[in-house]
Formats: structure tokens, C-alpha cells, sequence
């Protein structure tokens, strides 16, 4: 079967033309800093991103904890939001393996935190009892949050915040680009507020795997050895590197394309009874579309988000259900979806809601 398949961007398959690029990789031992295509990517990338270097990592989680294990010391204390894929998707590394304390704080709709609550959560340096506060994570677009592109103008404003208690901002920018697209910005216009950026290859850029960390040269240099710690260490990895810098070249102005088709199918969703979906009208939305069912109303009460996902796979459509005690559905347009590949998930929803 042909699936449509919009459980996640991570599912894409590589291009043609990034096949080509990867078959004709030239390559090195990347651990002696020999391999060519990935420093040409690293620095691509931090240039793009306005950054003194890079680090090309094997994942955007990967990336997240070699940062704080930069930034922060065992005992040491992270602000983060309580949807934040750091502290919901990556099994607790910061904390298992940095000994780093992860102090949460409820994400709001719009994927911020308050600016006073972060404030709050800042512990006195000089009592014994605390641990000592050292970063700040924001991830741009928030993924649980919608996939909405958090503003410029609130990621300088915790920059401040964060300048004015000597503190780190990182930002988890797996889909960074999705946001700069969406909001219509330079990714510099994000990256300037943050410390250190990671930036996902493998979402709605399309390629087979890889991230990129990027900070000042001097916080990189460390980077490197907290990524040999972790296992990061790879070797004749240009081949992977090229996928990236063809995604690169040729993929971030299409993830327009992809917004477009998520908009589509959001307010496709909405118009269908038993179905809601916040994510219509004005926002800051990208190619990210949650929603909820509610098989009572349609009276089916055994009709719950994974018994709707279960009846779309016979239809040849996949989706992510939240979870057993969730009503919520997650679907993600991206490279491999086309906008009558849009309407045919409609036309499969309209179908399952009805269990014909």
C-alpha cells in the first residue's frame, strides 16, 4: 500500500537529488575534523544562523543534551517548559546523565512561558539549599504547542531576562526554519537571542538524519567532547553531512508548501463533525496539526483518537494518537505530502467518522 503517512516529518524519504549528493560525498574521519562536507555544513549552518561554529550531531535530542552538558554542571538547574520536548521526549538525559535538575514551568498555549514566572523560578545563588540556575530552554516551533513559531520580539525579551541574572538561553530550534518561514524572518532574528541552537535536518528538511549545534567557537570546542562522551563520535559521516547541505540549499523555502498543506487540512478537520481543531484562522501555525475527536458526540463513545487512527490505517492513512487517555490526534505535513494527498486524508477522516 501507498500510505499517506502524517504521523511525523521524521518519516520523509530522501530526494533524488539528495541521493545524488550523498552517492558523491566526499568524506573523511569527521572525529579528526577531517571530513570536508560535514565542516562545510557546520559551517553553513552556524553562518545561516549567525553563529561563530558548528556541531553536526546525530539527532536534535542529541544535540539538546551535549548543550546543556556544556552549559551546566551536575546540580546544576534547567528552566524548561512542562510540554517542551527536552523534558517530555528525550528519557530524562539532562537529568540522568548531566545530573542536571530540570525546573519546569507551564507552557502556555502559544508555546511561551510567563516572563514573571520564569523570573520567580530563578533560585538565590547564595542559599545553600538551592541548586544554582544556569539555563533557559525555549524550543521554536513548539511541537506540542501546535507547531506555533514563538515571536522574535518574546525570544529577545527572556534574552533579557536571562542577561540580567547571568543566565544561558538555549533553544531547541528543530524546526527553526519552519518558524522563520512562518513568521517571515531571517533565522538569525530568533538565533540572536539564544546562546546555542539546534537545528533538526531530519524534520521538515528532509534528510535521513543529523542536527546541527551551533554557539560561540569556544562553547563548541567543549560541545565536541561532551558529544564524544555521549557516543557522538562518527566517523566518514559526509555522506549524511551532504543530505544536509542539499537540504539546505534546496528545502527551506518549500516549507511554505508545507504550511499551506497543514492550513488546508486543519480547517478540513474543523468543518467535520466530532472533530476540533484549534489551529484555523490567524496564527503563527506551521506543519503541525493537533486535534481532538469526540466519538460521544458522533454516537460512536468507542470511537477515541486511537480507535480513529486504527480505522485511517485501513484507509492508508497514518497518524499519531497522543496517547490511551488522550482525544488528541497529531498530523504533520511535510516533504513527501502533496495537497491531494491533503484531501485524500479528508476524504479518509469523513469515511472513518462515519465506519463505512
Amino acid at each position: 500500500m501507498d500510505w499517506i503517512d502524517l504521523r511525523s516529518d521524521t518519516v520523509t524519504r530522501p530526494t533524488e537529488g539528495m541521493r545524488q549528493a550523498i552517492a558523491s560525498a566526499e568524506v573523511g574521519d569527521d572525529v579528526f575534523g577531517e571530513d570536508p562536507t560535514v565542516l562545510r555544513l557546520e559551517e553553513r549552518v552556524s553562518s545561516l544562523l549567525g553563529k561563530e561554529a558548528g556541531l553536526f550531531v546525530a539527532s536534535g535530542t542529541m544535540g539538546n543534551l551535549v548543550a546543556l552538558l556544556t552549559h551546566a554542571g551536575r546540580g546544576d538547574e534547567v528552566i524548561l517548559g512542562d510540554r517542551s520536548h527536552t523534558f517530555l521526549y528525550e528519557v530524562g538525559g539532562c537529568a540522568g546523565l548531566g545530573g542536571i535538575h530540570p525546573h519546569t514551568l507551564e507552557n502556555r498555549d502559544d508555546g511561551t512561558l510567563d516572563l514573571a514566572a520564569i523570573e520567580a523560578a530563578i533560585r538565590d545563588p547564595s542559599n545553600v539549599h538551592f541548586p544554582k540556575t544556569k539555563v533557559i530552554c525555549l524550543e521554536n516551533t513548539h511541537n506540542r504547542c501546535g507547531g506555533i513559531a514563538l515571536s522574535p520580539e518574546y525570544s529577545d525579551a527572556v534574552a533579557a531576562l536571562a542577561s540580567r541574572h547571568g543566565l544561558i538561553v538555549h533553544l531547541d530550534g528543530a524546526r527553526l526554519f519552519n518558524a522563520a518561514v512562518t513568521c517571515s524572518v531571517e533565522p538569525t532574528r530568533f538565533t540572536r537571542s539564544a546562546d546555542s541552537v539546534t537545528i533538526c535536518l531530519s524534520k521538515g528538511l528532509g534528510t535521513p538524519v543529523g542536527s546541527v549545534l551551533c554557539g560561540t567557537r569556544s562553547f563548541i570546542e567543549t560541545a565536541r567532547r561532551m558529544r564524544k562522551a555521549v557516543g557522538g563520535g562518527m566517523r566518514q559521516v559526509g555522506i549524511l553531512a551532504a543530505a544536509g547541505l542539499h537540504a539546505i540549499e534546496h528545502h527551506i523555502d518549500r516549507l511554505a508548501d508545507d504550511h499551506a498543506n497543514a492550513a488546508k487540512l486543519a480547517a478540513g478537520i474543523d468543518a467535520l463533525d466530532g472533530l476540533s481543531c484549534e489551529q484555523v484562522g490567524e496564527g503563527t501555525w506551521s506543519n503541525l496539526v493537533y486535534f481532538s475527536v469526540d466519538g460521544p458526540a458522533l454516537g460512536q463513545p468507542e470511537l477515541d483518537a486511537e480507535a480513529l487512527c486504527g480505522r485511517l490505517k485501513e484507509r492508508g492513512v497514518l497518524a499519531l494518537p497522543l496517547g490511551a487517555k488522550s482525544p488528541r490526534i497529531r498530523m504533520v505535513t511535510h516533504l513527501d505530502v502533496s495537497s491531494s494527498d491533503v484531501d485524500t486524508a479528508l476524504d479518509a477522516l469523513r469515511s472513518s467518522l462515519r465506519g463505512t
